[in-house]
């Protein structure tokens, strides 16, 4: 379809924005002058997908090289996915608008469970085969990174690669192989059986799974010469590490309209909860001049005036002092505000409150996770209720009127009474600061308590818990909702149904793929909207292919058990999370890497946190 019939149908659906491309930024090449065409795929809308920070990287680091091509695609809207369906438009490539079809690699980034329809429709909406083993030619080669590769098993059937840990080296070892197999005439297989002996690369049709009569998973074996286990990558150095010196600019408001910095990568706290904590170890933090030098570049690239500083925990950065130095020498005479998400409530000081006030009084946001302190040493989150109450102290004589706290709902070993916690924890901050004798006359306190679902997930010490089954979910809710009695609270939590199907696809097996399949036939895309999401038919799908649910999700894993993604090495020990999984039943904490090592495994690498000097 040529240009000007395109752009006629952009205008009738609501967000034209979302498909035109040619934003400042944007990449165009010559494309009889490039060696390996890649599609970067994101399987949700263009206001999500271009707010992530991966997907600028690696978007920035391969066309950097001239023999490769990288071109956006997002997934299209609901109205423009039946225009292009009405119209026999394939899915396309923002930059040259070329079929996705015609690219050597599309690449998915795996953000989120309740993607993976998305990720298979986008496959359709290409007019490509969606299972791995029916595209046999050695061109559109199917990829998938991010931290949901950590179990690829559900999705496993229509991923040809699967990238573990952080692509920006190993991704392009990948890609020079492609180009190498290609020039020397290799098939798919070949290519693949090459892919699977590079570090970071899983190869899923390398592997052969075979079941239990309890519907458990009995082994995992590799074939063709695939390594048993397959290790994740890292990039050891960040200040060395590649990171954009321009982002691509949107026409449309996006979810995070603003430059992003990464400050480091990793976590040292062992939230036993907390997935990402764990995949992205060992700490590895870049040096402030590295820091403020790169916001600069992507300041003066884009003209944001706002930077916001990435990390899991921005005030566990060691240099955060020297940083907001360097950071404000620039920033206040080009008049850029900072943002400083993830922050600690036990490193929160009034030094640090003056630095975010100078840099932009906004509402402050904290996250106790739970309601009690017994509950909080289960999840080893190493705070206090002093140490919440102290912090909300320090912000509201600060000139702040309004604090976020988030709580997840369902922890292990949580009763009624540590749901009654987080409502009298709550209160306890509204009566802190009525009890100021300097408050602000004349204004109310706002305390926003949001509610979260607790989501077992892999690589983390809960992986052997059960999720509490929906109609739990709902009880505990409404208990919850009981507890608050003031309007100074306000009190808001997740959809329990979608909760549900994350936990089910968290951890699962490849048994799924016939599920996810079976789902997107009956229409469901976008199961992550609200608007979009119907768990009737996603409990038809599961029906149709014999499979219950609720085996994944709400089933206790005994420690022997082999897990679906006991195969793919994260560098944190099986042994390492079944000794913390024993403690959280004891109640009893882990400190953090800076104070003492947990000998988690991490340790392998040579680098991080695990090297510093205690």
């Amino acid at each position: 379809m040529d240009n000007k019939k395109l752009e006629e149908l952009f205008l009738t659906v609501q967000k034209p924005g979302r498909y035109c491309g040619g934003e400042q930024g944007s990449v165009i090449k010559d494309k009889n002058k490039v060696d390996v065409r890649f599609a970067f795929c994101f399987p949700d809308t263009y206001e999500v997908g271009m707010s992530h920070l991966g997907m600028k990287i690696l978007y920035s680091c391969f066309n950097e090289r001239e023999d490769i091509w990288c071109e956006r695609v997002f997934a299209p809207w609901i109205d423009f996915e039946k225009v292009m369906r009405e119209n026999g438009i394939p899915l396309f490539a923002l930059e040259s608008r070329d079929p996705v079809k015609d690219f050597d690699f599309i690449g998915f980034t795996l953000q989120y469970e309740m993607s993976y329809t998305n990720v298979v429709n986008m496959l359709d909406l290409a007019g490509l085969p969606i299972k791995s083993s029916e595209r046999n030619e050695l061109n559109n080669i199917v990829v998938a990174g991010g931290p949901c590769a950590c179990n690829a098993e559900p999705i496993a059937d229509f991923i040809d690669i699967f990238f573990l840990g952080e692509g920006e080296e190993v991704d392009l070892q990948v890609i020079d192989l492609y180009k190498e197999c290609k020039k020397n005439g290799l098939t798919k297989a070949q290519f693949l059986e090459k892919a699977a002996k590079i570090e970071g690369v899983y190869v899923p049709s390398l592997y052969e799974v075979s079941y239990k009569a309890d519907g458990t998973v009995k082994a995992v074996n590799p074939k063709n010469g695939a390594p048993k286990t397959v290790k994740k990558r890292i990039i050891t150095d960040m200040d060395k590490s590649y990171y954009p010196k321009e982002f691509v600019v949107p026409y449309i408001e996006i979810v995070h309209d603003r430059a992003v910095q990464e400050i480091y990568r990793g976590c040292i706290r062992g939230c036993r909860f907390c997935q990402a904590g764990f995949l992205y170890r060992p700490v590895r933090e870049k040096s402030p001049d590295v820091i403020s030098s790169q916001a600069k570049d992507l300041c003066l690239s884009t003209g944001y005036d706002e930077i916001s500083l990435s990390s899991l925990s921005t005030s566990d950065y060691t240099k955060l002092e020297e940083l907001l130095n360097n950071l404000l020498s620039w920033t206040d005479e080009e008049k850029v505000s900072l943002s400083l998400p993830s922050l600690r409530i036990d490193n929160f000081s009034p030094e640090l409150l003056s630095k975010i006030n100078h840099i932009r009084k906004s509402g402050l946001t904290f996250a106790p996770e739970a309601g009690t302190q017994r509950l909080r040493d289960v999840i080893n989150k190493n705070i206090t209720e002093k140490e919440i109450l102290d912090t909300c102290r320090i912000a509201f004589a600060g000139g702040h009127t309004s604090v976020k706290l988030y709580f997840m709902l369902g922890l292990p070993t949580e009763t009624d009474e540590d749901l009654k916690g987080i409502a009298d924890l709550a209160q306890k901050i509204v009566d802190i600061y009525y009890a100021m004798p300097n408050r602000p006359k004349g204004r109310s306190v706002d305390v926003g308590v949001s509610v979260s679902t607790f989501v077992p997930k892999p690589f983390t010490p809960f992986q052997f818990e059960p999720q509490i089954t929906r109609e739990e979910i709902v009880r505990r809710q409404n208990y919850l909702r009981s507890c608050v009695t003031t309007k100074k609270v306000s009190l808001s939590w997740h959809d329990s149904s979608t909760s549900f199907l994350e936990g089910v696809f968290a951890r699962g097996d490849r048994r799924l793929g016939a599920v996810i399949e079976a789902a997107l036939k009956k229409g469901c895309i976008f199961d992550s909207w609200t608007e979009c999401f119907n768990l009737d038919k996603w409990l038809e799908a599961f029906s149709e292919c014999g499979i219950d649910p609720e085996f994944y999700s709400c089933r206790q894993r005994e420690f022997d058990e082999v897990l679906p993604w006991d195969h793919l090495d994260y560098a944190v020990s099986k042994e390492f999370f079944i000794r913390q999984n024993k403690l959280a039943h004891e109640a009893k904490t882990t400190p953090n890497c800076r104070i003492a090592c947990a000998a988690c495994g991490a340790n392998c690498y040579g680098e991080g946190v695990c090297f510093e000097k205690r």
